[in-house]
């Protein structure tokens, strides 16, 4: 009886060595996990498609799961911007179409409805959870192309708004455990950390550039102040490369009250040589026309679904589809107009225009000094010539 008793004793003990040398050796995966993804972080900004693919291998792998994908808000869906070890017709699938839409009664939907990590035990015996919906591609759909059976869902949460959701999956029924949930919790939130400092990093990095191109424009307009061609086509290069337009130009008062280009940037040659033969006058059948009626800024998300704009041998000459005008007012009223274009329907962001806006200001500042510089001129001669008489 007690040499049965110490061995059970001896067992139990052993158990216990093993348990806790398992349990030491998940720890030590983990934590070497978060120091890897948070490596990659910090050496790797700006480049979330590494951390992300990073994040999910970690992920799937301490885990024990089979595989996984990890999704970016868009929209009124997601896109899935990492997988590991998905099956080849669920990675397909995803490739084919990466912007889902997950039902309600999927573990996604749940996740997206409460905010919460959702985990389905048994996706196989969820009431509901393979109902078709008509939509696309849906969580449902995308498990049954897995072969997924337990599933959990983690959002990503900035500011308690989902940004996006890391899922993983096992093709058996077996539950994840406290801890490991705890594991993608964290993961979760670095994820949220590194989308948050690549925001921060391109916006420093924009703001640098916009700094570096005003400073440009600055010294090209102390350096050639009456050289107003190279001056004009400085500010109008540097509005579309900072701004992502493909085609820029900048147009002037003419003749009578008739606006011709002055200068263009990146326009095909064809299209380049017949704008400067346009002329453009205040109405609604051109950006800068608008631009020039109102005095304001004007865009036009697709001027080929514009029912007023009718300069179509221009678009088609050089295939822009988003337009925007800012005028250039002196004294509140338009002396010209900076237009930028692009070829597919891309709005300018507020940012854009605001810096637009910069260069048009810029550009009034260098065609009111060369205005002043030819008075002063003109009445020099004037007066040489009335001191000869």
């Amino acid at each position: 009886m007690a040499a049965s008793q110490a061995n059970s004793s001896v067992s139990d003990l052993q158990e216990q060595l093993e348990r806790q040398a398992r349990d030491l050796e998940e720890a030590r995966d983990e934590r070497a996990a978060v120091a890897e993804v948070l490596r990659v972080i910090g050496s790797s900004p700006g480049n979330l498609e590494r951390v992300f693919q990073t994040m999910l291998e970690s992920a799937v792998r301490i885990c024990d799961a089979k595989f996984g994908a990890l999704y970016l808000s868009d929209g009124d869906g997601f896109r899935t911007v990492a997988m590991q070890g998905a099956p080849p017709e669920f990675a397909e699938a995803r490739e084919r179409e990466p912007v889902i839409r997950p039902a309600p009664q999927t573990s996604l939907g749940r996740a997206v409805a409460s905010k919460q990590t959702v985990q389905i035990a048994d996706a196989q015996t969820e009431p509901g959870y393979f109902d078709d919906v008509p939509q696309g591609l849906t969580g449902g759909q995308m498990t049954r192309l897995g072969g997924a059976r337990t599933i959990i869902a983690v959002p990503m949460l900035k500011d308690n708004e989902l940004v996006g959701a890391i899922v993983i999956y096992r093709q058996e029924v077996r539950p994840f455990t406290g801890k490991q949930i705890g594991l993608l919790t964290n993961f979760a939130n670095q994820a949220v950390i590194a989308i948050e400092n690549t925001r921060l990093l391109n916006e420093l990095r924009e703001s640098l550039q916009q700094q570096t191109a005003t400073a440009n424009v600055l010294k090209v307009i102390s350096r050639s102040t009456f050289d107003l061609k190279a001056v004009l086509g400085t500010l109008t290069e540097s509005a579309a490369q900072l701004c992502g337009a493909e085609m820029a130009a900048i147009a002037r008062r003419g003749n009578g009250n008739a606006y011709y280009y002055a200068t263009t940037y990146n326009w095909p040659a064809e299209a380049s040589e017949f704008l400067k033969s346009v002329p453009h006058e205040p109405g609604r059948d051109s950006t800068i026309g608008r631009c020039l009626l109102e005095g304001k800024t004007v865009q036009i998300p697709d001027v080929l679904a514009d029912a007023e704009y009718s300069m179509l041998e221009t678009q088609q000459k050089a295939g822009y589809r988003t337009t925007l005008g800012v005028p250039l007012l002196r004294e509140g009223s338009p002396i010209g107009a900076i237009g930028l274009t692009r070829t597919q329907v891309n709005p300018f962001t507020d940012k854009q225009i605001e810096l637009v806006t910069t260069f048009a200001d810029q550009a009034v500042i260098a065609i009111e000094n060369v205005r002043l510089f030819d008075e002063v001129q003109k009445r020099t001669a004037e007066l040489q010539e009335s001191l000869e008489y």
